[in-house]
């Protein structure tokens, strides 16, 4: 008989694929490995290079240039934090590919340490931090907290380079737009007279530290702001652009602001203030045009193989204590190597033998200084300073020899210059030059400067002697004493500076030393070549 009850609903099994079901968040990691592992990464980079770290903070104590880059190494670390729930989820496996670019680092801190080159041992420092988490966190670690760990480059005070280009930049953007303003001017070098007064385009005009604060910010704010790499980089070059175009817009309106006043106004310390309020209502400006083309930074939902990927990933055992302690020690002997060498290379190449330059003999009558010229070099280990007359013709001799050199005493310096600095200064340069002289037998490559005062003008020679070979070039000569060092285990070199009075007749100063090179130079590679170690 047919069943009169009713017939139950029977359930049907669907393929589980084809319920969306979304997959559990892997489970956090314990967050004190990866603590631990960071903490390594960038402790001992810093601590084993600490005389480094300590001439960063030293610059950014004495100049307001880089007063901002107290705040990277905090808002790297900043950033680093708020992405600590995604970190804890990531294995910690070594990267052994960074350690020869660890080492490389390592090397060019020597190197540069061999050289005094600064700047390129704090860089070396700062690039040691990424490829220490590269190599002991390893490779998921550092790509997640990548633009963390290279806004730390901004910590580097670099830039000294461009001020001589930006002050040029800004003195001929002025000059061209007080002339588009019916003002005339009178230039020589960045010097400029108009009819109310006269005006210097100065370091502290080149807004030098615009451009590098405005960089700063720009990269940080293109990076919270944007995914798009092409808007980072568009917004990026505005923060470059931007800042130069500003700058000489500022100089122009101080320049006609004490124009118009009767130099009452913008001539002194409130220059700098206007020119601050100036800058800062720009950069706002440009972020607020940059903030309309806004991207959110939550990255969209991933797609199956992305949800894949990261599964493995989360699923990916961490490496054992053994090789991550292994990958602390590469780390660790990497970071020492440089500071080691170095140090031991100081101990055995340290001459103690006395410098002398009196041997040196002029066949020139000697005469009265002609000039209260010095040039602002760091202390040498002996000198000689002469003023020589051969008929109407008038000449000084500075030669400054440098042994043993210190950070405080180097022959190269950025911090050695050929006029004094200050509100005491005399002497202003008014123009420099590379120049290739043609002498008896050989070709003399010199730097040439103007000097000028309200006492006269000075042509100036001078060009570097290292190793019996001369230079006029700052980077040849740094290398050429990194190769004595690793050859001979010396770091002898010399400056030599001839200069002469300069009136209307550049060519005829110029004669003037030649003739003197031509007669001395032999006598003076002999005095120098009598102070090498043997």
């Amino acid at each position: 008989m047919p069943d009169d009850k009713p017939t139950q609903p029977q359930p049907t099994t669907a393929p589980s694929a084809a319920i969306p079901v979304a997959a559990p968040a892997p489970a956090p990691r314990s967050g004190a490995g990866l603590a631990l592992c960071l903490a390594l990464a960038l402790l001992l980079p810093l601590l084993l290079n600490l005389a480094t770290a300590r001439s960063i903070v030293a610059i950014w104590n004495r100049s307001d240039t880089f007063a901002h880059a107290y705040l990277i190494l905090p808002g790297s670390l900043w950033l680093i934090w708020q992405q600590r729930a995604a970190l804890a989820r990531l294995p910690l496996r070594p990267c052994w590919a960074a350690l020869p670019l660890l080492l490389a680092c390592a090397a060019a801190w020597l190197l540069a340490q061999l050289g005094e080159v600064q700047i390129v041992r704090q860089y070396a420092l700062v690039a040691m931090l990424p490829l220490s988490v590269l190599l002991l966190p390893g490779y998921r670690i550092a790509r997640a907290i990548a633009f963390p760990l290279l806004f730390l480059v901004f910590a580097v005070p670099f830039g000294d380079v461009f001020i001589a280009p930006l002050m040029d930049v800004t003195a001929n953007a002025t000059i061209a737009a007080l002339r588009l303003s019916g003002i005339p001017v009178l230039r020589e070098g960045n010097t400029f007279m108009i009819p109310s007064g006269s005006w210097s385009v100065v370091e502290a005009c080149s807004g030098l530290r615009y451009l590098i604060s405005s960089l700063t910010l720009g990269c940080l704010y293109a990076w919270l702001t944007y995914r798009s790499r092409l808007r980072q980089l568009a917004f990026i070059a505005l923060a470059i652009v931007v800042p130069i175009g500003a700058n000489a817009v500022r100089a122009y309106g101080i320049v006609l602001m004490g124009h118009l006043s009767g130099m009452t106004m913008a001539v002194g310390f409130d220059h700098l203030i206007y020119g601050w309020v100036f800058f800062g209502l720009v950069i706002s400006l440009l972020f607020l045009i940059g903030g309309r083309w806004r991207e959110d930074r939550q990255q969209p939902v991933p797609g199956a193989a992305a949800q894949a990927r990261a599964a493995a990933t989360a699923a990916m055992p961490s490496a054992s204590a053994a090789r991550l302690t292994a990958a602390a020690l590469a780390v660790l002997l990497a970071a020492a190597a440089g500071p080691f060498t170095a140090g031991y290379l100081e101990r055995v190449q340290f001459n103690p033998q006395p410098a002398r330059l009196d041997g040196f003999q002029a066949s020139w009558p000697a005469g009265a200084p002609f000039a209260d010229w010095q040039p602002a070099f760091a202390a040498p280990a002996a000198q000689l300073r002469q003023s020589y007359a051969a008929g109407q013709q008038r000449l000084g001799l500075t030669l400054l020899y440098y042994r043993n050199q210190q950070p405080e005493q180097l022959m190269i310096s950025s911090g050695n210059r050929l006029t004094q600095e200050g509100k005491n200064q005399v002497w202003h340069e008014a123009g420099s030059t590379l120049r290739q002289e043609s002498l008896p037998g050989q070709t003399l490559a010199v730097n040439e400067t103007v000097l000028k005062s309200v006492h006269g003008r000075l042509l100036v020679w001078h060009w570097y002697a290292i190793d019996g070979r001369r230079t006029a070039s700052d980077y040849v000569g740094k290398l050429w004493t990194v190769r004595e060092r690793l050859l001979h285990g010396s770091d002898d070199g010399a400056v030599v500076l001839l200069y002469t009075p300069l009136d209307e007749q550049p060519e005829a100063a110029r004669a003037v030393l030649r003739r003197f090179l031509a007669e001395h130079q032999a006598a003076l590679d002999a005095t120098l070549a009598g102070n090498a170690r043997h």
